[in-house]
């Protein structure tokens, strides 16, 4: 059995306390009486400076996490997350609308972003393309949550990338057929396509909150970017559609 962290510590204090008050109980020194507080004192002392070390260490981690994510949010992901946004239906939201939002406001969109549905089926499939071609986003987001031991984003990026692997099998057997559509004949298959394109509005979210709560100029840049980028592919769009 794989003994507590710090067991043989806690042992050993415990075990001078105790030693000095036998010796206060032999010889009646009261100062072995006081000896015998020192090592739980110190023991606590330890205890208390540990804790504000990890929460310390924990602070930068997730800090250093808040980084990388702007980078990817705003280079790598960000077709991504403008087809996601493109291809929903209710909540009804935009990046425009994001970007103007108020910190209630936004909250308000997280909240409606727990259930998602999208405009058709043929709509969802160029935003499970973007996630394949992500995959070596996702799996770069998965070695970072290895370095800073964030469990729940570990196993967010196995399920995307699982995910992914199955688009790929699909896609290498059937060739042009769409995905979606052998997708939505699976119930299981049909809520995991939800669960993730889903969650990728959810965490868009989740991230706009962060920042315009600890760095709002940040937030700004972001979503202006993002505003720019959404404008010009919806210029792109127009003009493929007259040329067709």
């Amino acid at each position: 059995m794989k003994l507590p962290k710090h067991f043989w510590l806690v042992a050993g204090f415990i075990g001078f306390s105790a030693l000095f008050v036998v010796i206060e109980r032999l010889t009646h020194f009261e100062f072995f009486y006081h000896l015998a507080a020192i090592p739980l004192e110190v023991m606590v002392a330890v205890f208390i400076v540990e804790r504000a070390l990890q929460k310390r260490e924990s602070r930068e981690k997730r800090r250093q996490l808040m980084f990388i994510k702007s980078h990817l949010f705003r280079s790598e992901m960000r077709s991504l997350f403008l087809a996601n946004f493109a291809a929903l239906k209710a909540p009804a939201l935009s990046i425009e609308e994001i970007r103007t939002a108020s910190l209630e406001d936004l909250k308000g969109m997280r909240q409606k972003a727990n259930a998602v549905e999208y405009k058709s089926p043929e709509d969802m499939e160029p935003v499970i393309l973007e996630y394949v071609k992500a995959e070596r986003v996702w799996r770069n987001f998965m070695e970072r949550a290895i370095t800073f031991n964030f469990e729940e984003i570990f196993l967010d990026m196995i399920s995307i990338l699982h995910f992914i692997n199955d688009v790929r099998s699909y896609k290498e057997r059937s060739g042009d057929r769409l995905f979606i559509h052998e997708a939505l004949r699976d119930p299981r298959m049909k809520a995991k396509v939800y669960d993730v394109l889903g969650d990728g509005i959810r965490r868009f979210l989740d991230y706009a909150i962060e920042l315009k709560e600890r760095q709002p100029e940040i937030f700004e840049e972001v979503m202006e970017d993002y505003a720019l980028s959404a404008r010009f592919r919806k210029s792109g769009d127009a003009l493929e559609s007259a040329g067709d």
